[in-house]
């Protein structure tokens, strides 16, 4: 366990620090923090432009729209509008899983693009999107609709998508939604979250005709992008307990189901910084009440079944306590596993705009605590909402640089860090153990009880591998 104390982690702070220049060394102060418990925020500034020169871990609007909220939904092809790079790059890269036969019903790991020249960029890419979707239309002629996701070039040159896209709605018959998605806008990947979230809203929602016969204990899971299998998991959960999943998405979302969403009567939200913006714009618009649930480990999947519940009748909350009961004996077996192989293991985790406070009690199910803890793209309430699981002491980063992850590992000595695929190899390389967290490191899923058991076994397989005997971090070595 690590035993650095609150002066010890502020003076690592300081440290790390040094190094910047003083502007730099400013602006960086305000990202990086001490967690002092009894406080209702972690100190720390977020959702504010990185630091020109100071490397960063964060993706772009583009990658927050087509790579998280459109892309999963599976029935529909989206075209990376602009050159190629950004669609091949983004192409099917999150394991979003998707039930359906490809190219006839599921279209999630196909790469659509306009791939832009220089001529596009000259004479505008108008006329050949215009000609794109009239060829998507026959060759994929069941696919539900198109989503238009705009990379960088479209908005320096000001292609009229919308334009385009109520013109052929008309000619193919098909939903076709612009989203201005693109990478220069907005500080991270967070923006084109919201960007989406508002074209689902205007292009989807507000124009939904939907014949649908509803009952009492219809829900919808939002923001769960099925990594995995995640959402699969977790729907069992809701099912077994009495209630019926309407819709889900984005992952192994269709349009159908995005479109009967305002028929629910209580939104599940899972990824908070992606989805809240639709959640909210349903409670207003549509009555429909939203919860954040987390289904990561036993102590917060019983809590989430609970708070589900209670929005429901005693039908429903005496399903809830039927299936925690069904599983107790698993969760037992799983912790009487695992936790002896685990118990006192720190762990550092750095991910996207949720994961850090959605595992770190499915850690601690498993006997480790969190020694830090940071974001790449998390705005300020989603701070707000971790100070509910952190340690007094925790060291807390918003957008990190690798300089500063590298420090801060080397001073902390986690025995396991969790973050994503750019970080890897580094902390592997100094002899770390690593999960990649935002995929599973090609495993998974990690949600609800059937998750958990795959959880305690991957993070047991990273910190006892024997492997690390026969590699040196940089300091021990000498």
């Amino acid at each position: 366990m690590n035993a650095m104390t609150k002066e010890d982690t502020r003076a690592l702070i300081g440290e790390v620090l040094e190094a910047y220049p003083e502007k730099s060394r400013k602006k960086r102060a305000k990202h990086l923090g001490v967690y002092e418990e009894g406080k209702t925020d972690c100190g720390v500034k977020s959702n504010i432009k990185s630091i020109p020169g100071v490397m960063t871990v964060r993706g772009c609007s583009y990658a927050g729209s087509k790579g998280v909220v459109w892309g999963p939904i599976k029935d529909m092809l989206h075209i990376s509008h602009g050159p190629v790079g950004c669609g091949q790059y983004s192409w099917s890269q999150r394991r979003n899983y998707a039930t359906g036969t490809t190219g006839i019903d599921n279209f999630v790991t196909m790469q659509v693009t306009s791939d832009f020249q220089e001529k596009d960029v000259v004479f505008g890419g108008d006329k050949k999107l215009d000609k794109i979707i009239d060829e998507l239309a026959s060759l994929f002629p069941l696919s539900r609709g198109i989503s238009i996701q705009s990379e960088c070039p479209i908005g320096l040159i000001g292609d009229d998508i919308e334009a385009v896209s109520r013109r052929k709605a008309k000619d193919v018959g098909k939903t076709v939604v612009p989203v201005r998605c693109e990478g220069f806008r907005g500080v991270s990947q967070s923006l084109g979250h919201h960007i989406a979230n508002d074209t689902v809203r205007d292009w989807v929602l507000e124009k939904a005709k939907v014949d649908f016969k509803d009952t009492p204990y219809d829900v919808a899971i939002i923001g769960d992008y099925n990594i995995g299998g995640d959402a699969w998991s977790s729907r069992i959960l809701l099912e077994e307990m009495g209630l019926r999943v309407i819709a889900q998405w984005s992952g192994d979302g269709s349009l159908a189901e995005m479109e009967k969403t305002p028929k629910a009567k209580l939104n599940l939200l899972h990824c908070y910084r992606s989805m809240n913006y639709i959640s909210r714009y349903m409670e207003e618009k549509h009555g429909i009440p939203w919860l954040e649930y987390n289904f990561f480990g036993p102590t917060q999947i019983a809590a989430s079944l609970r708070k589900i519940a209670a929005h429901f009748d005693d039908t429903i909350k005496e399903g809830a306590e039927r299936v925690i009961a069904k599983y107790q004996p698993m969760v037992d077996a799983i912790i009487a596993k695992y936790r002896p192989r685990l118990e006192g293991k720190t762990v550092m985790l750095y991910v996207g705009g949720l994961r850090p406070r959605h595992t770190v009690d499915a850690y601690g199910d498993i006997g480790m605590q969190a020694v830090g803890m940071g974001y790449e793209f998390a705005h300020n309430d989603d701070y707000q909402r971790t100070t509910h699981y952190l340690k007094d002491g925790t060291l807390i980063f918003d957008d990190a640089s690798e300089y500063e992850l590298e420090k801060f590992v080397q001073a902390l000595k986690p025995d396991l860090v969790g973050s994503g695929i750019k970080e890897k190899y580094v902390f592997q390389k100094m002899g770390v153990p690593f999960r990649q967290m935002h995929s599973w490191d090609y495993s998974g899923p990690y949600h609800g009880y059937d998750g958990f058991a795959i959880f305690a076994r991957d993070m047991d397989m990273a910190v006892n591998s024997p492997v690390w005997s026969l590699t040196k971090a940089p300091w021990k070595q000498g």
